[in-house]
């Protein structure tokens, strides 16, 4: 068969490739398997750590490789294992949160361990955007920075998620990087680390370049993916500031809009 014109399709999970009720549809899953017949290949690139992804690849066939963590993990879930992860420094999160703090007052934070085990721990009044997720709550600060974590989770009162990594960005400078990947999810992630930066090395080891690179996203944090691949889709549902920079908005994560897009490009 000729070679396809995108070799790798990369996606983003929550609002994207997945409904609201967290599972893939009949319609996205045949539109993949059609994409793969055609010679390209899958790969999932997404904000949730490895062990909150490990359910959902069991189901669709890809590369095997999944970029977790906002680029930070690359996880091999045939063999259960974190081919290479980068931890945030947890002295430099907790300044980074203090710094914050001064500037707007109380948050509340969340963790994502390490590990493929790694556990998502809570403060007591930090509410999880997604409560089909697992998590723990501890009862002080001080237990988030008990284990290597890959990044820090911040919700605020009073303030907007867009005030809130506005203000987190100017406050933390090069101590970490902030994101925004979802509602109710700001995030501190290690510095220079993006969807982008992790992409790029997961395709280097299936031989895919840029070039041949269809990204589908809905978050802020997938501007940097969307700069980084040759073509960019925005789901109907996405935040302002990725639509402004995609190629092509397509319909809802709903109304399966990866699927769509799949269909006409690959038949």
């Amino acid at each position: 068969m000729p070679a396809p014109a995108y070799a790798l399709i990369a996606t983003d999970l929550d609002g994207t490739l997945l409904r609201d009720d967290d599972t893939v549809s009949d319609r996205t899953r045949a539109a993949l398997a059609t994409a793969a017949r055609a010679g390209a290949r899958h790969i999932v690139v997404t904000g949730r750590p490895a062990p909150r992804v490990r359910p959902l690849l069991d189901g669709l066939a890809g590369t095997g490789l999944a970029v977790c963590a906002q680029g930070a993990q690359l996880y091999d879930a045939a063999r259960d294992r974190l081919v290479w992860s980068l931890t945030l420094d947890r002295e430099l999160a907790e300044q980074a949160l203090g710094k914050i703090e001064a500037e707007v007052g109380q948050v509340h934070a969340a963790v994502d361990q390490d590990g493929v085990d790694g556990l998502t721990l809570i403060e007591p009044q930090y509410l999880m955007p997604h409560p089909t997720l697992p998590a723990v709550r501890v009862h002080r600060r001080a237990d988030l920075w008990a284990a290597p974590i890959s990044k820090v989770l911040l919700r605020h009162d009073a303030l907007s998620d867009d005030e809130l990594a506005s203000v987190a960005r100017a406050a933390v400078g090069p101590l970490a990087s902030v994101t925004m990947s979802g509602p109710g999810t700001v995030e501190l992630q290690p510095h220079g680390v993006t969807k982008a930066t992790g992409l790029s090395l997961a395709a280097r080891r299936l031989s895919a370049g840029p070039g041949s690179t269809l990204a589908f996203g809905d978050m802020p944090n997938d501007i940097p993916m969307f700069g980084w691949a040759a073509r960019g889709v925005a789901m109907a549902n996405a935040h302002p500031e990725l639509k402004a920079v995609a190629d092509e908005v397509t319909t809802t994560n709903e109304e399966d809009g990866v699927a769509q897009v799949l269909e006409r490009l690959f038949g």
